[in-house]
């Protein structure tokens, strides 16, 4: 693994990243039989009723798509060179029966385990087209910059999570429609939801997160992995080489 030279964003797309905490560059990373490969590794996971969270924490087949340097070149212009894989996850809406995804940021469900949470960002990969049809997800740009959400109870029966965010400008949100294979980009701390999945058609993604090493990891050494991916690891964070 290399340390990139150039950007495959513009500098304007970079600022506005950092400005709207999330970026949808219309680009693809893998190719379709890569993406074939991932995506059936999803469904017999699923079909086994394995838990999608941390996968590659028992299928170290993943982490060659998750290590790969096309990936760490999406990464490194938004958060640096220095650079760790934190977590990863699959995410499915079934057709006509997917849950909703309340708001929500994901720096929340963390706390503790990090000194702070400006340098994490998701890679949200497209296994399926994700439309407004089949719940895509919905970012409120700039709420990264913002410590003040409400989360209150929501109904389990309609929701994944029992609260959510309630205090925001939904009709700010910008949807990630996404073809298979594109991906967007989202900062760890901005506010996202998503509908139910109201079409025929699946909704599956796959998130790949990854880390600044200028962040202190806080959390347990022991029961949660993470690897080292380019650059170095200036605050001797426990990851694996």
């Amino acid at each position: 693994m290399t340390t990139q030279t150039t950007s495959i964003y513009s500098e304007q797309q970079i600022k506005d990243y950092h400005k709207n905490g999330c970026l949808l560059p219309a680009l693809q990373i893998f190719n379709e039989d890569e993406l074939s490969e991932l995506t059936s590794i999803f469904e017999r996971l699923e079909s086994e009723g394995r838990n999608l969270d941390t996968p590659h924490f028992r299928f170290p087949e993943l982490l060659k798509f998750l290590l790969d340097d096309r990936v760490l070149d999406v990464v490194e212009p938004l958060i640096g060179p220095d650079i760790g894989l934190f977590s990863s996850h699959f995410i499915s809406k079934e057709p006509n029966k997917g849950l909703a995804t309340p708001w929500h940021e994901d720096s929340n469900y963390w706390d503790g385990r990090f000194d702070k949470f400006d340098g994490i960002v998701t890679v949200w990969l497209a296994l399926d087209e994700s439309t407004l049809e089949n719940g895509c997800m919905k970012l409120i740009p700039g709420s990264h910059m913002r410590n003040d959400f409400i989360y209150e109870p929501c109904s389990t029966d309609e929701n994944i999570f029992f609260k959510g965010i309630t205090n925001i400008d939904e009709d700010s949100a910008i949807p990630c429609v996404l073809k298979r294979g594109e991906f967007s980009l989202h900062d760890s701390r901005i506010v996202h939801g998503a509908k139910p999945n109201t079409s025929t058609k699946r909704r599956c993604g796959y998130t790949m997160r990854y880390f600044s090493q200028s962040m202190k990891y806080l959390g347990d050494k022991d029961s949660f992995k993470m690897w080292h991916c380019r650059g170095e690891n200036p605050l001797n964070n426990p990851v694996v080489n």
